[in-house]
């Protein structure tokens, strides 16, 4: 029988405040410092703001519930809080979607390839060098990143994030690299009419 696909919540940040929370009880606080020890803000947006608003949204929902509030000396009190089984049920269901079942997604750079005629090819080309230049710098700096995590004795596991995002990277510059090749050779062999539009005068 094949799995029916279920409805998740949009918000990323609700998953990883329910992942930490599958760890031990936590306040926002401690779980916006655990994630950015742990570069996870790198593929999740953290936002204060955010955050607390997704912890009260979870907890209207029944995935977590108040653990204990404690307040140290003038500061403001906070409050602790724990995963449910109904919010363990939640986690669960939720990572298995976002495992097995691949989306569509808007990145911009594909936003902006699919608008690409509005330049002309003699643009475009110098552009996308700038672009390689940028993806060299962060594959550079994303591969310091994670060498830095595996010398600090974090599993691989624990920031597998980095070698997917560093293949991503890795991919689009071959793919930009050709393209830019593809465009010098003969840009009307793209499209006919790309190199005669922006010839024509205003």
């Amino acid at each position: 029988m094949a799995t029916e696909r279920r409805q998740r919540p949009q918000n990323l940040l609700a998953l990883a405040v329910l992942a930490l929370l599958s760890e031990r009880p936590m306040h926002p606080y401690e779980m916006a410092a655990t994630m950015r020890e742990r570069h996870k803000e790198e593929s999740i947006k953290l936002r204060y703001g955010s955050l607390y608003t997704v912890v009260e949204q979870l907890q209207r929902d029944g995935l977590i519930v108040p653990h204990e509030t404690s307040r140290d000396g003038r500061r403001p009190e906070r409050t602790v809080y724990t995963i449910t089984d109904v919010g363990r049920a939640e986690l669960t269901a939720w990572m298995s979607d976002l495992l097995r079942w691949p989306v569509k997604e808007y990145p911009r750079f594909m936003a902006a390839l699919s608008l690409l005629a509005v330049l002309p090819p003699t643009r475009v080309t110098p552009l996308l060098r700038e672009r390689l230049q940028h993806l060299d710098l962060a594959i550079q700096t994303r591969r310091g990143v994670h060498a830095g995590l595996l010398q600090s004795g974090l599993p691989s596991l624990f920031h597998i994030e980095d070698e997917y995002e560093i293949a991503l990277m890795e991919a689009e510059h071959r793919f930009v690299r050709q393209f830019i090749e593809r465009i010098e050779q003969d840009p009307a062999a793209l499209s006919p009419i790309w190199p005669d539009f922006h010839a024509k005068p205003c």
